[in-house]
């Protein structure tokens, strides 16, 4: 007997506008929010992590573990929950099902039909209608500060990303390493700094062309300041280390940024 393979939909959640929480991918397998019934420590990853061109849920030969969701707390206070997925000739399977501080997940291995599979990461990776003008703006001026290689290497910088969340609707956030990813795998001394700039109702792609314009105009380390790293790295590259209490006000945004490393 031929079992039919499961059906795989990718539900994108928002809260509302000025709501302490991001938005989240949650899959949906034949209905079912999957993560429903065995995680409730913190939200699902958000969908810039999980599609897009490059992104872990496309299934490729090679079995791949993917992070699906992880508590409020971090994954090393409540857990997490992670996949494997790889591809299988005509199907991708999901399996292997594991919480870093739980037993076990009380999951199924999941079939999946491939062509419906990789359509359906291609759907929620095009659809932009759930997007506020900010995360527009963001991921529009991420992708063009992507195509400068040169800008943050000239002043000895790497781009890690723009970020804009639901809490700050007004609001995108870039933040750059310094020196790069590579002195964190090292051991070097680092810091990440972070740029907060204000979005208006005006075309969110006139806007990322202007402020692409703006950020790469000069040494970006001069508008920004530093959010991560340690006050003994900030001190050995020659950087004053915020205050304390300021620190703690921007942690949410810093985490969310060092979470994708």
């Amino acid at each position: 007997m031929t079992t039919e393979p499961h059906r795989l939909s990718l539900r994108i959640v928002v809260p509302p506008l000025g709501t302490r929480a991001g938005a989240e991918c949650r899959p949906v397998v034949d209905g079912r929010d999957v993560l429903t019934d065995v995680f409730d420590e913190g939200p699902a990853e958000d969908p810039r992590y999980l599609v897009g061109p490059s992104a872990p849920l496309h299934a490729t030969d090679v079995p791949r573990e993917v992070r699906l969701a992880e508590a409020g707390c971090t994954e090393g206070c409540c857990g997490a929950v992670y996949v494997t997925i790889r591809r299988e000739g005509q199907h991708v399977v999901w399996s292997g099902w594991r919480n870093p501080v739980a037993e076990e997940v009380d999951l199924p291995e999941f079939r999946f039909d491939a062509d419906q599979y990789e359509a359906e990461i291609h759907r929620a990776t095009t659809d932009r209608s759930w997007e506020w003008p900010a995360r527009t703006v963001a991921r529009l001026l991420e992708e063009r500060l992507r195509e400068h290689t040169d800008w943050p290497a000239a002043w000895d910088c790497e781009l890690d990303g723009v970020s804009a969340w639901p809490w700050e609707p007004d609001r995108i956030t870039v933040f750059l390493f310094h020196p790069g990813r590579s002195a964190i795998r090292e051991g070097r001394p680092w810091l990440q700094f972070r740029m907060t700039v204000a979005v208006s109702g005006d075309d969110p792609a006139d806007q990322a062309e202007r402020l692409e314009g703006r950020l790469t105009a000069e040494d970006p380390r001069e508008a920004a300041e530093v959010c991560g790293g340690s006050k003994a790295f900030a001190d050995q590259l020659g950087y004053p280390w915020p205050d304390r209490r300021r620190r703690a006000r921007t942690a949410g945004g810093a985490g969310e940024a060092a979470r994708r490393e």
